[in-house]
């Protein structure tokens, strides 16, 4: 198994560290280095400035093309959204959710919290949220695995994960896990 990590800005070297030893990690800067991936991360950082490289990296294209399972974090969920509200910035539209930039608000705002997650068991998930996005409104494909006190924070539709937190920050894989089991069928 070979996870990428696409790795133009943001926490590359968090989710690198939480994958080893569940996938072979490859840090993603070229479109062909896609190739040869079974999943891909796009991790949290600063979506503009991401969305921004992977189109003058022709990334984009790339990652339509060949239909990856991705998972994205704070802003690699944003840029896998089909719908950024009150912005006109880039996406990759390939997920069916409408996603609120800084719905916490800013920098100071930025919380920790214990989530509820299902599909990951017990015990609670200790989220790490930072300049975080919401996830709006879903459509009817779309499956939400986590809210937050009322806001959608964690969903999936088909091999596409997004979560609006960081669970890269933390010591515990079991976001990671749950991807790779999406990319493998188990």
């Amino acid at each position: 198994m070979r996870i990428g990590v696409l790795g133009l800005q943001g926490d590359v070297a968090e989710h690198a560290a939480m994958l080893r030893g569940l996938a072979d990690v490859v840090i993603v800067k070229k479109a062909s280095e896609l190739e040869t991936l079974d999943g891909l991360i796009m991790p949290g950082g600063e979506s503009t400035t991401i969305g921004k490289l992977i189109q003058k990296y022709e990334i984009d294209r790339a990652i339509k093309a060949k239909r990856l399972p991705v998972f994205g974090t704070c802003a690699g969920a944003i840029l896998l959204a089909k719908k950024i509200l009150a912005t006109e910035q880039f996406s990759l539209r390939l997920m069916d959710i409408a996603v609120e930039r800084n719905a916490y608000g800013r920098q100071k705002e930025s919380f920790e919290a214990d989530l509820e997650i299902p599909a990951l068991g017990k015990p609670p998930f200790r989220g790490i949220f930072i300049r975080a996005p919401v996830i709006r409104k879903c459509g009817k494909d779309v499956e939400v695995l986590a809210e937050h006190e009322g806001s959608i924070i964690l969903a999936r539709q088909g091999k596409i994960l997004v979560a609006t937190f960081h669970p890269e920050l933390t010591r515990d894989a079991r976001v990671h896990e749950y991807f790779i089991k999406l990319i493998t069928g188990a």
